[in-house]
């Protein structure tokens, strides 16, 4: 974290000055007639959008939610390695990690091959594999990220706020108006209860649920089945005999359904999803009565020969397993891609649903914001031309139909009868564990990949970086900083504030000599008229405002001359023009780990790697292809100078 470029100040760095021209948001006063963004629903979705968007104090925001006040107690809590990452940008990794219960290891158990009333382990595995990400998967109350969210929008220079008590009634859109869409929203709160008020919005993002009025008012419909199975899931306070209670366990009995243990931050909380009875046709849970001891009686019938004493139930429920999707995640019809611009875009529950067993329901839905929230940025602050939105619904809806067929398949095979001896017929519990194993990296957050586009490039380079797939999130790895020789994660540099990474793997070459490729990058962004240094950022602003350039080199930190580096990489910056040492990085060599050969780069050529403001891999260029560095940008991005 760098502070101070503008001038020495007391206090907590996180919290960034205040924009000086805001009208700072305020809980409990009126709505502003008009606003760039308006979020409806302060889901995990909407805090996220939020949050990104609160970095950009020019950007007008309100976030709305007919709740009367922040979240206390979450109902998802599962959160993937990938997500952790996206959290880093945000500044709240570290709270999050000390927090949380950390998923280390999964257990099966099965029906005893002697005993089938009873169960035994039948295996052990480690729950995430070696080397897929630098953080762990972990489980933590869906509350504390609202929490945490909630602190980055107070901290930011828009000091943003959600505003409570706020119903949505109506939303209309005149494709003609500055703000095409117009809101209302009817106050519930008991000191202003049924005034209405009135917003208008140049865009308005629906993160309120399944139940989604913004969707419904665009006339999107979730389409998709129910398993006509019904699961129930309570927090508890138990005491049991049974050894694995601090573990994720997968429990599968022989004739009384299954059970999954899920360990909860703190030390004692564990998290039980028990298997019901199945539905019949078109039935809904509800209809069943079904309580919380009904969910107890079932765990400890499941878990014999181990006793199960509930001391206290800190919340419980009971859903139906389903998996629904919307075809489209914006207000533009297929149809008319190419006559219409969106304005009102739909995120998480609101466009996608999904069973909880494979965790994926609101790490999906932060991502689907985040994928929204630089884009929007991007449009607002001029950076980029209105059509580049139409690429949230097309890239996000692509990811959630994948997770959802993942999340489908997972979810019958839980509910599936085992394979016994007399009928051979049913689920082996061997296959959940592989099945387990092999979709890892779905449960991880980090098997989303996006397909070929202007903003993702084709294969045509891969192989000089073969370990950063085009279209996946960028993995990080080990570095030492060069200025200050600390040991850092480079994937860690990208935070949450819109700009895109261009990563320079060095060349062989030192890049002190005149032949350096590396050296030859640098000098054409500084120089060249086509630099997208140069087009892409306004006048008088840093040169990294928008593209934040940072190179690795192969030579280990000791044997580099600082002074003798391309000027690019110790850039001047800010009111006081100082000087930025954080630019260049070389490998870890002390703990063994070279990112050269942790991320197959082509050691003899180098490359070059751009990188989304989300953390996904957009293109690998070779260094000396300065044509189609330029070119790659010049698709989606509005030149701010002559250059």
């Amino acid at each position: 974290m760098q502070f101070h470029l503008n001038g020495f100040r007391t206090g907590d760095p996180a919290i960034s000055q205040p924009a000086t021209d805001l009208a700072a948001s305020s809980t409990g006063g009126s709505l502003p007639q008009e606003v760039d963004v308006l979020i409806v629903g302060c889901g995990p979705a909407g805090l996220t959008l939020a949050a990104q968007l609160a970095a950009f104090p020019e950007i007008t925001t309100r976030i709305v939610e007919q709740k009367p006040g922040p979240l206390e107690l979450g109902q998802a809590d599962g959160i993937a390695c990938r997500t952790i990452e996206m959290f880093d940008a945000f500044g709240f990794s570290e709270r999050v990690l000390k927090e949380s219960y950390w998923v280390n290891e999964t257990v099966f158990w099965k029906p005893d091959a002697t005993r089938p009333e009873a169960i035994t382990r039948s295996g052990r595995i480690q729950d995430v594999e070696d080397g897929l990400s630098e953080f762990p998967h972990v489980i933590l109350n869906q509350a504390r990220i609202h929490d945490f969210f909630l602190d980055v929008m107070r901290r930011s220079p828009s000091r943003l706020e959600p505003d409570y008590s706020r119903r949505l009634l109506d939303l209309q859109i005149d494709n003609t108006s500055s703000h095409p869409v117009s809101v209302k929203l009817e106050r519930v709160d008991p000191t202003h209860e049924g005034e209405i008020e009135t917003v208008r919005a140049r865009y308005v993002v629906g993160c309120d649920g399944a139940r989604s009025a913004v969707r419904k008012s665009i006339g999107r419909t979730l389409h998709g089945d129910s398993a006509n199975q019904a699961w129930g899931v309570m927090d508890v306070l138990a005491v049991t005999d049974f050894p694995d209670v601090r573990l994720k366990a997968l429990i599968q009995s022989a004739g009384e359904g299954t059970i999954i243990i899920i360990p909860r931050e703190g030390g004692y909380l564990i998290r039980i999803y028990v298997e019901l009875d199945k539905l019949s046709e078109n039935e809904r849970v509800a209809g069943r009565n079904i309580g919380v001891e009904h969910l107890i009686a079932a765990a400890q019938r499941i878990l014999r020969p181990y006793t199960f004493e509930v001391k206290e139930v800190a919340w419980w429920s009971v859903y139906e397993i389903g998996q629904r999707l919307c075809d489209k995640f914006d207000d533009v019809p297929a149809d008319e891609v190419e006559q219409r611009l969106p304005a009102v875009f739909i995120a998480g529950d609101a466009c996608h649903t999904h069973s909880p067993k494979a965790g994926q329901g609101m790490n999906v839905s932060m991502q689907d914001a985040f994928n929204l929230g630089w884009k929007l940025a991007a449009v607002l602050r001029g950076q980029c031309p209105p059509e580049l939105l139409h690429s949230y619904s097309a890239e996000r809806q692509a990811i959630a139909r994948e997770l959802i067929d993942f999340d489908r398949d997972w979810a019958k095979l839980l509910s599936a009868p085992l394979k016994t001896s007399e009928t051979g017929d049913g689920v082996d519990p061997k296959e959940v564990e592989a099945y387990f194993v092999r979709h890892g990296r779905y449960t991880a957050g980090t098997a989303t990949r996006y397909a070929p586009s202007p903003l993702t490039g084709h294969s045509t380079h891969a192989g000089l970086a073969t370990g950063l797939p085009i279209g996946a999130r960028f993995h990080s790895a080990p570095v030492i900083r060069l200025g200050d020789a600390k040991p850092v994660e480079l994937g860690h540099v990208a935070q949450a504030d819109g700009r895109w990474r261009l990563y320079a793997f060095a060349d062989k070459t030192d890049p002190s000599s005149a032949s350096s490729r590396l050296r030859a990058l640098c000098d054409a962004l500084a120089d060249s008229p086509s630099s997208p240094l140069r087009r892409c950022t306004r006048p008088g602003a840093d040169i990294d405002a928008v593209i934040d350039l940072r190179a690795i080199l192969q030579q280990p930190h000791r044997d580099v001359a600082v002074e003798a580096l391309p000027k690019l990489l110790l850039p001047r910056k800010g009111r006081l023009g100082l000087v930025d040492y954080e630019k260049v990085f070389c490998p870890d060599l002390r703990s063994g780990q070279d990112i050269f050969d942790l991320r197959g780069i082509d050691r003899e050529r180098g490359c070059l790697v751009i990188v989304r403001p989300d953390q996904y891999v957009a293109n690998v260029l070779p260094l000396d292809d300065h044509v189609a560095l330029a070119a790659f940008f010049a698709e989606f991005m509005t030149p701010q100078s002559p250059g």
